[in-house]
């Protein structure tokens, strides 16, 4: 099929760049990796717990920040001289997606691989859904993060603001870091009305086994309907082209 021959195509494109350099996805690993090592020893037996919120984490600063590469396309010129090559619209899209996920399954992977070291437990098949959630989760942002590329031209001021803005809230007031159900009241309110809190109590759910936890429902939720609100949004912003318009 021309769709998915396209989506490899794109995929292929993106992801070069990143085997000829793999140091830099290591590089990019910085932030979750001083977390891990620095706070992670403080916490006594607690890695079931501090693993998922890293990683958590770590897919809000990748696929959230999956846009930047594009406005660099868009500045330079090279995204527009893409457009009008026969490639599917949609192809633009997922691969560019598909190369956020795996970029995002292969840190993952690496962190995990590094707590098992430091007296994190493996629970293998809740590991695997959580991986799966987080994948789905992080889809919907790198499409978002897209998006936002597309509408923030020419200046790609709009992106840096949005994205700071938002991640740092996100991050902070969903308990990836700390327990929020130990605060007060009113941070209690803001962390349960926060998309993030859910796929945080998910992955500590999966992560320790607990397949029946009510999080786990809600936690899939809420990566599924921002998956498919970034897909519908993201091909939409790629078929009316990248003006911007």
């Amino acid at each position: 099929m021309k769709i998915l021959r396209d989506t490899m195509t794109v995929f292929s494109r993106e992801a070069t760049p990143a085997l000829r350099d793999p140091v830099g996805l290591v590089f990019a690993m910085g932030q979750p990796l001083l977390f891990l090592l620095l706070f992670g020893s403080l916490l006594d037996d607690s890695w079931q717990w501090f693993v998922p919120g890293i990683l958590v984490m770590m897919c809000l600063v990748g696929p959230m920040g999956a846009g930047h590469s594009l406005l660099i396309e868009l500045t330079g010129g090279s995204m527009e001289r893409m457009m009008v090559t026969p490639l599917n619209r949609t192809a633009m899209l997922v691969g560019r997606d598909l190369k956020e996920s795996i970029t995002l399954l292969v840190q993952a992977v690496l962190i995990v691989a590094l707590a098992m070291t430091l007296g994190f437990r493996l629970h293998p098949a809740g590991v695997l859904a959580a991986l799966l959630m987080l994948t789905v989760f992080g889809i919907g942002l790198s499409s978002l993060s897209f998006v936002l590329a597309i509408r923030s031209q020419p200046s790609g001021a709009l992106f840096w603001v949005v994205t700071q803005t938002l991640m740092f809230p996100l991050t902070l007031l969903s308990g990836v870091l700390l327990p929020l159900e130990q605060g007060p009241a009113w941070l209690r309110a803001v962390g349960a009305v926060n998309p993030v809190s859910h796929i945080v109590d998910a992955q500590r759910a999966l992560f320790s086994g607990r397949f029946d936890d009510m999080s786990v429902l809600y936690g899939g939720v809420v990566a599924v309907v921002v998956a498919l609100v970034g897909l519908v949004v993201g091909t939409r912003a790629m078929r009316r082209g990248v003006t911007g318009a």
